[in-house]
């Protein structure tokens, strides 16, 4: 049938830095060249760039509740009432948005940098009018992605597909950075208002959070998620969030790393830590006389819950008890104000359906295939870590397939459910396999590994093929993965809810003539259920203390209210942390598998240890100098 018309180029402009052209050339100069020649002519129309803007419209979500918030907050001995605020943040991964496509013998190759390749191959289908069984999507490894390149669909991808088919050769794009600002998703300025009363003894009794987020004309960000996570920090019976997106004409904001609890958490731990403040009380100390065991926006137990052992160990660390707790009471010898900081951070965790083949060979080749995508947090190592502690295999020929719509059916890697289910998977393929070679044996002994094995009983290869559901997944999960739909499940589940938990301690010395912020320290020590590679896992938590770091002492996107266009987009321009701004970061694990969550016990880190960073590092500030800052970043001018 005829090829139909150009994809996602539209003729009315939502938002600056809308694609309008595409130029195919075969040198980078003729390329620049023939954009340089595009001159399209537009017709103004009024716009709203920033919240405060005229012309934004607010859409409201539906409120959070259980209890009753707001009498127990009229009820309280003491109360706190704050507002704080979290900017703009574009993601920047080195690794620019890209893609190849080959068109070839009426079948459709992408190769693209996505954490959803199933995604894509479903959006690309879509938008080309193709069988979505004559596209195929790879993508093995990629270069960072903390939600950038997760299953919204890049801009980028349909429309060089479209012109591989109508060249006939394969074409490349990749995205120029500051491009990049204005196409991908990014998060969005958030503000953020929080209620928390207590009784006289330090229980906290009511909470009352209020959230309001940027948002485009039509996207989707859901805003009430800010409460997925302080609902659950503690044990409080009495909860009333709100959460409206307000409506700009700017791109659609995104999931990026942490994606709501990073600033609701900023916002409520501050409070909780000014809480424990105006009560006397030791932070550490107020938070474990607050723990809970029950969801109270479900009425079901944590499947675990180890927050509270988190604060002990990190207390213990960190050498909390020499903490005197006055503001201003603590200096180093060259002078620096010292400031010790406490925070806890929550994510859910959940799961996705997974199908895994594993075939072993008599030639020593073991070729492993699952759902799921690498971007450096250590997926491929926890697999291999499966496979070569269950299965004798030659380590240096085994070849794990990941990222691949050929291979496996492919979930959107995001959320922290990737480990949570290729490793379940491989787990059972594991066990799988070692029943199939048991019968395949018969009870007789063979000298070598597997593979030796095979080749004496003259069988040239050996493969199974396994799939593995969440709790109260039912097989629609796994057809609803195989067509590259949504199969993820949590933090509820049918009778339990599950959440991963961090304590983060904080060092901080302030400069006293110059307010320069360090922090020398950090002690994060993470209840994410069963370990499965201490070095990854440990990876993750350092990554992500890194990037709250960089969030609440540098980070922010600055917006040109008068075109709506992003002015620091550039990585000389939106500051970001480096090596020489980060200290020493200790990081523990309880360890304690999940006996719920799935059959290895696994429960998310990616995310949750970002979330509380942030705030643990604006605590050891106020802790500092007795200065109570708000909004992230802080930097030097906000202390002198």
């Amino acid at each position: 049938h005829a090829l139909p018309p150009p994809p996602t180029l539209e003729w009315q402009i939502a938002y600056r830095g809308q694609p309008v052209a595409l130029v195919v050339a075969e040198t980078l100069e003729a390329a620049i060249e023939g954009a340089e020649a595009v001159q399209p002519t537009y017709e103004s129309e009024p716009f709203a760039a920033v919240l405060d803007s005229e012309g934004s419209s607010r859409d409201s979500a539906e409120d959070v509740t259980f209890g009753n918030a707001e009498e127990a907050l009229r009820g309280a001995a003491v109360t706190i009432d704050a507002s704080y605020s979290s900017p703009t943040q574009h993601h920047n991964p080195i690794e620019l948005l890209a893609t190849t496509a080959i068109w070839e013998d009426g079948r459709l190759t992408i190769h693209e940098c996505t954490q959803d390749s199933a995604g894509t191959k479903g959006m690309a289908a879509h938008a080309l009018w193709l069988d979505p069984a004559v596209v195929d999507v790879k993508s093995a490894y990629i270069g960072g992605g903390f939600g950038q390149k997760g299953g919204m669909g890049q801009r980028q991808t349909a429309l060089v597909a479209r012109a591989a088919m109508l060249l006939g050769r394969p074409v490349k794009i990749v995205t120029p950075r500051g491009q990049i600002f204005h196409l991908a998703t990014y998060r969005p300025n958030s503000r953020h208002r929080v209620r928390l009363g207590a009784s006289a003894d330090g229980k906290m009794i009511a909470a009352l959070y209020d959230a309001e987020q940027e948002q485009s004309r039509n996207g989707y960000f859901p805003s009430a998620d800010y409460h997925e996570a302080p609902s659950r920090l503690y044990g409080i019976e009495n909860y009333r969030g709100t959460a409206a997106d307000i409506r700009l004409d700017r791109q659609p904001p995104g999931w990026m790393r942490a994606p709501h609890p990073q600033a609701a958490c900023f916002a409520f731990e501050s409070a909780v830590d000014e809480l424990a403040f105006k009560l006397g009380r030791d932070p550490v100390a107020l938070r474990l006389a607050n723990n809970g065991g029950v969801d109270h926006s479900t009425g079901h137990p944590y499947s675990s819950r180890f927050l509270n052992e988190c604060l002990d160990e990190g207390a213990r660390r960190f050498g909390w008890s020499r903490r005197t707790l006055q503001p201003r009471s603590m200096s180093a010898s060259d002078g620096s104000l010292v400031g010790w900081g406490v925070a806890c951070g929550a994510y859910p965790s959940m799961m996705a359906a997974a199908v895994a083949t594993l075939r072993i060979g008599a030639d020593g080749r073991t070729r492993y295939t699952v759902s799921g995508h690498e971007m450096g947090q250590g997926i491929r190592t926890a697999i291999a870590t499966v496979l070569l502690e269950g299965l004798d295999i030659d380590p240096d020929k085994l070849e794990i397939v990941i990222g691949d719509t050929t291979a496996a059916p492919q979930h959107m890697t995001a959320g922290s459910w990737g480990t949570a289910g290729a490793v379940p998977a491989t787990a059972k393929a594991v066990a799988r396999m070692r029943e199939a070679i048991a019968e395949l044996l018969a009870g007789r002994r063979i000298a070598g590994n597997l593979h030796r094995q095979l080749a004496t009983v003259r069988r040239p290869f050996l493969r199974i093929q396994v799939s593995e559901v969440a709790p109260g997944q039912g097989p629609e999960a796994l057809q609803s993965l195989r067509r590259g739909g949504f199969a993820v499940a949590g933090p509820q589940y049918p009778t339990f809810t599950t959440m991963s938990y961090i304590a983060h301690f904080v060092e901080v010395r302030i400069e006293p003539t110059t307010r320069r912020i360090r922090v020398p320290r950090v002690v994060s020590i993470a209840d994410c259920g069963r370990v499965i590679s201490p070095r990854t896992a440990a990876s993750q938590v350092r990554g992500g203390v890194v990037w709250a770091f960089s969030a609440a002492l540098r980070e922010a996107t600055e917006i040109d209210p008068r075109y709506g266009g992003y002015l620091n987009n550039d990585l000389a321009d939106y500051v970001v942390a480096v090596n020489a701004d980060i200290g020493d970061i200790d990081v523990g694990f309880i360890d304690q598998p999940d006996p719920l969550a799935n059959s290895m016990g696994l429960k998310g880190l990616g995310e949750v240890a970002m979330v509380g960073a942030s705030p643990a590092i604006a605590n050891a500030i106020f802790h500092a100098t007795g200065r109570r800052l708000r909004d992230m970043p802080i930097r030097i001018e906000h202390l002198l």
